[in-house]
């Protein structure tokens, strides 16, 4: 069809030293100890040829993870059931039942997976970031916030003689000292940071608290609810217009209240300064509502459009006839052309109770276009091979002419087939529109009118709409039916029933149908 010219217009961990500490003077890493002897318990440290007094270790052989130096990630050396030495991920060398040997006033050397070496109040020296040696201002060295430090004795250094069972058993003690110190650590930090535990509970909650007015609120503002809105959306649109002092509070209260979801679209007359309870309470009463609700039916004309809005809003007829003569502040689309008729968009509207009759109007161009997007009109009027203007005149004889919806598709094929010819469409409804007049049928000397809009005496479309389109007619221009339909005749105008015919022939018998009913009908 577009072949043919139809619609023209008219983290790395880090090193282990070992275990060469020093028990006076400057140790091997530089820090000199403080004054004072420290020594060990009391008790033989002897070489490997030393022995004990008390407790001999059973004859045997004691390898591995039993016995003789281990330095890795097992439990370490032990020499004996009773005694002993360990180097394990605690680190330590303990001797009897005192509870570790220290070689400084607070620490030691440690070898294990966690510990470090600290040799005096503040010495020593960190080799990363958690081993090695700690250089700081602290008395003691912190691996973590509550663990116990152990110094490891020196390699060189045979172990005492201590059985598993008296190491395990004080393992279990520094255990057991660690969980309790945990505890108490956790308690002192309820009791710090909860130590003014309701003053902090009402300080947060002070924050965390929803602003929102107090009372009925005072003044009076007109708030418009549009269609679809969410809860959120309505909280802002009042918050906007200071009726609540926050869309939260207005939304906190919505929420507890199930006929919120109720709230109709219109215009609604609230005060400033309102609690959001009480802005709910006025969205939920009818007689809050201030707009005007009118439905605009499919394929009505300005001139009816118009009447009807002044009937609704009290302003008068001549206001909105001064507006459409000088629509430039409708924001038409360009392709209307200064034309109104055919760009108001159908539909029910809650009409602004202090708008104007241009700013009423321009309110249903703006439905136009946004309905025109929705349905991509341009781009589908381009890829038919014609102008949008061109689809919304068709789209309107379409809608005037259809008893009903499902007629459609059909009366556009017959108007695609008849500009196909090179026939005149011949519709009653653009005589009609052309006279000023209402109805369906034109009288012969009717038929002859001088107009542009007379498709009796003229081939083509008209140079524009002649009435506000629906969707269903913009859509039935770019999805005609295919069944080779050529006339058309509304044999039963009080049913709106219309029949389709593809010859001369069938029209004329169709014709004569419509006639006899006409007949029937006393017309």
């Amino acid at each position: 069809m577009n072949d043919l010219d139809l619609f023209e217009d008219p983290a790395h961990r880090g090193r282990r030293d070992g275990h060469q500490g020093r028990r006076g003077g400057e140790d091997r890493y530089g820090s000199p100890r403080p004054g004072g002897r420290y020594g060990r318990p009391t008790g033989h440290y002897g070489g490997p040829e030393e022995h004990y007094d008390d407790r001999r270790r059973p004859p045997g052989r004691y390898d591995d993870h039993q016995a003789g130096p281990h330095d890795g990630h097992q439990e370490g050396y032990y020499d004996g059931p009773q005694e002993g030495y360990y180097d394990g991920p605690q680190g330590g060398h303990y001797d009897g039942r005192s509870e570790g040997y220290y070689e400084g006033p607070q620490g030691g050397h440690y070898d294990g997976r966690s510990e470090s070496y600290h040799d005096g109040p503040q010495g020593g020296r960190y080799d990363d970031p958690q081993d090695g040696h700690y250089d700081g201002l602290h008395e003691d060295h912190h691996q973590g916030l509550f663990e116990e430090q152990y110094e490891d004795e020196p390699d060189e250094e045979r172990p005492t003689r201590k059985g598993k069972a008296s190491v395990r058993k004080r393992q279990r003690k520094r255990k057991a000292s660690s969980r309790a110190a945990v505890m108490f650590s956790l308690a002192f930090l309820v009791a710090v940071f909860g130590g003014g535990g309701l003053l902090g509970l009402v300080a947060l909650e002070k924050r965390l608290s929803t602003p929102d007015y107090s009372g009925q609120g005072s003044g009076q503002v007109t708030v418009q609810i549009k269609d679809g809105d969410t809860g959120q959306l309505i909280g802002q649109r009042l918050e906007a217009a200071d009726v609540v002092k926050s869309s939260k509070a207005y939304v906190r209260a919505a929420t507890k209240e199930p006929r919120s979801a109720s709230i109709q679209p219109g215009f609604y007359a609230m005060r400033k300064k309102m609690s959001a309870a009480a802005a709910l309470g006025l969205l939920l009463d009818p007689k809050s509502r201030a707009s005007s609700q009118i439905t605009i039916p499919e394929g009505l004309r300005v001139s009816q459009t118009i009447e009807r809005l002044s009937k609704k809003t009290g302003i008068p007829v001549k206001d909105f006839e001064a507006v459409v003569e000088d629509p430039k502040g409708l924001g038409l689309p360009s392709y209307a052309k200064g034309q109104v008729e055919g760009y108001l968009w159908p539909g029910r509207y809650d009409l602004d109770p202090n708008a104007g009759a241009e700013a009423t109007l321009k309110t249903m161009v703006d439905r136009f276009k946004q309905n025109a997007e929705d349905l991509d009109l341009e781009n589908r009027a381009k890829e038919a091979g014609m102008k949008p203007g061109t689809a919304i005149a068709m789209a309107s004889i379409i809608q005037a002419e259809s008893g009903k919806p499902s007629d459609m598709p059909k009366i556009s094929e017959v108007i695609y087939n008849r500009l196909k010819r090179r026939m005149q469409l011949q519709m009653d409804s653009t005589v009609m529109y052309a006279l000023k007049k209402f109805g369906i049928e034109a009288s012969h000397e009717e038929l002859n009118t001088q107009s542009p809009y007379n498709t009796y005496r003229n081939h083509g479309l008209p140079p524009g709409a002649i009435s506000s389109p629906g969707a269903k007619a913009i859509e039935a221009v770019f999805k005609p039916s295919k069944d080779g339909w050529l006339f058309f005749v509304t044999t039963n105008p009080e049913e709106g029933l219309t029949e389709f015919s593809k010859t001369q022939e069938e029209h004329d018998r169709l014709v004569d149908k419509y006639n006899r009913n006409k007949q029937n009908g006393g017309d």
